[in-house]
C-alpha cells in the first residue's frame, strides 16, 4: 500500500506535528507501507538524516511534481488545515478518487477557532467546511478534541488515535548543582517547552510565578518565539521584577532539548488549549513531572500520581505551582518516573502506527467497495 503523508512543515520549530508527523511516517513504514513524505516548506536535512527506514521517501518540489514522483497512491493523509495546500490536497484527492483522511492537529479546537476568527470564519465558507467535508475520516489524537470535531456536524466519521512518543532508553542521574554546571547554586528548575505563543498561557504562568515565588526554584522557557510575543513576556518578566529567576533560552531541538528537559525538576505548560500535548508526553518521557491546565487532555496526571491539571487561571496556576515546588527533588523524581512508565506502556510507536496502518486499510477497502 502507498500511503502519500503530508505535512506543513518538517522543522523541529514548527511545534509538536513536526515531530510527531516524521514519526508517524517512520514508524508506519516499518509496517510494511510505502510512504511518501511531502512537506509545503520543502524537505529538509534533518528530516533526510533522521528517516532511516528505506520505505520513506522524502519529496521535494510542489504538490504536483511530488504526486508525479511517487505515483498514485492509494491514500493520502493530510495534516492540518486552513492552508492553501491543504485545499489542493483536498482537490487532488477528489479528482483522482483518492481516499483521504485529515489529521485536524488542534486547529478546530475553540480556542483555535477564536484566533483570526474573521480570516478563519471566511475561510471557512469558501472552501475549508466542503474540504472536510469530503475527507473521508477525520483524526484527532484526544477525547477532547474528538467531542470538538463531532461537534462542527460534518458527517464524516472521526477516528481517534493518540500520538506516538519516543521514550529515552535511560534516564541519566541528574548532575550535581553548582559544581560547574550551568545551573545557578542548587536552584530546582521548572521548565517550559515549546512555542512562545499565547495560546500556551506563559502570560498567567509569569504572573502565578510572580506571586508564588518559590525560594530555591528558577523557571526556564525555552521554544522559538511566534509574532513577537516574547518580547512582551521579557517585559512582564521586568515589570515583576523576575530577570533573576525567569529566563528565556531559545529553541531547542534533538540532544540540546533531550538534555535540558534530563535537567530539570518540573515540567510547567499553562496551555489554553492542546489537542494532544506532544510536550507533556515527552517530559513524562524524559521522567519530568508536569503541571499543566485543563486546556491539555492529560487527565490522568493527577489521577496516577505524576503530576498536577489545574484551571487556566493565574489563581489556579498559583495553587498549582506551591504545591509542586513544595516537593524535594526525590519526590519529584519518583513522580517523573511514575510517569515514564505510563508513557511507555500506552504510548509506543509500535502500537501507534499499527492503528494507523488499520485506518488506511479501511479506507482504501471502503472505496474499492464504494467504486464497485
Amino acid at each position: 500500500m502507498k500511503v502519500f503523508i503530508a505535512a506543513t512543515s518538517l522543522h523541529a520549530t514548527y511545534g509538536g506535528p513536526a515531530i510527531s508527523v516524521l514519526r508517524l511516517a517512520e514508524a508506519v513504514a516499518a509496517t510494511g507501507l510505502e510512504i511518501g513524505l511531502w512537506t509545503a516548506d520543502g524537505p529538509i536535512t534533518e528530516s533526510k538524516r533522521r528517516s532511516h527506514s528505506p520505505a520513506i521517501r522524502i519529496l521535494s518540489g510542489d504538490l504536483t511534481q511530488a504526486f508525479r514522483s511517487f505515483g498514485k497512491p492509494d491514500v493520502v493523509h493530510d495534516n492540518g488545515i486552513w492552508r492553501f495546500h491543504n485545499h489542493q490536497l483536498a482537490k487532488v484527492s477528489k479528482t483522482f478518487g483518492i481516499p483521504r483522511v485529515v489529521s485536524t492537529r488542534g486547529m478546530l479546537e475553540p480556542w483555535a477557532l477564536a484566533h483570526k476568527r474573521s480570516k478563519k470564519r471566511l475561510a471557512w465558507w469558501l472552501y475549508q467546511r466542503s474540504d472536510l467535508q469530503r475527507a473521508q475520516c477525520h483524526h484527532v489524537s484526544s477525547e477532547p478534541e474528538q467531542r470538538n470535531v463531532k461537534r462542527l456536524e460534518l458527517g464524516v466519521p472521526v477516528r481517534m488515535i493518540s500520538n506516538g512518543i519516543d521514550v529515552p532508553e535511560t534516564v541519566p542521574a541528574r548532575p550535581k548543582r553548582g559544581c560547574g554546571t550551568s545551573f545557578e547554586s542548587n536552584k530546582k528548575t521548572a521548565l517550559f517547552l515549546g512555542r512562545i505563543h499565547p495560546v500556551k498561557g506563559l502570560r498567567i504562568l509569569i504572573e502565578a510565578w510572580a506571586r508564588v515565588r518559590p525560594s530555591g526554584w528558577q523557571l526556564q522557557i525555552a521554544g522559538p518565539d511566534e509574532a513577537g510575543h516574547q518580547a512582551e513576556l521579557e517585559q512582564t518578566v521586568s515589570a515583576r521584577s523576575l530577570s533573576d529567576v525567569v529566563t528565556f533560552v531559545g529553541p531547542l531541538v534533538g540532544e540540546a532539548k533531550s538534555e535540558k528537559l534530563f535537567d530539570a525538576d518540573l515540567f510547567v505548560l499553562p496551555t489554553y488549549s492542546e489537542s494532544f500535548g506532544m510536550a507533556i508526553g515527552e517530559s513524562l518521557a524524559h521522567g519530568l513531572p508536569v503541571l499543566t491546565t485543563t486546556g491539555a487532555p492529560w487527565p490522568t496526571l493527577a489521577e496516577r500520581g505524576y503530576g498536577w491539571q489545574v484551571d487556566t487561571t493565574v489563581e489556579a496556576l498559583v495553587e498549582g505551582l506551591r504545591r509542586s515546588t513544595a516537593l524535594d527533588r526525590e519526590t519529584l523524581r519518583r513522580m517523573g518516573s511514575r510517569g515514564r512508565d505510563f508513557i511507555a506502556q500506552e504510548f509506543g510507536w509500535d502500537r501507534i502506527a499499527s492503528e494507523f496502518a488499520r485506518l488506511y486499510k479501511d479506507l482504501t477497502q471502503a472505496s474499492a467497495v464504494k467504486e464497485s
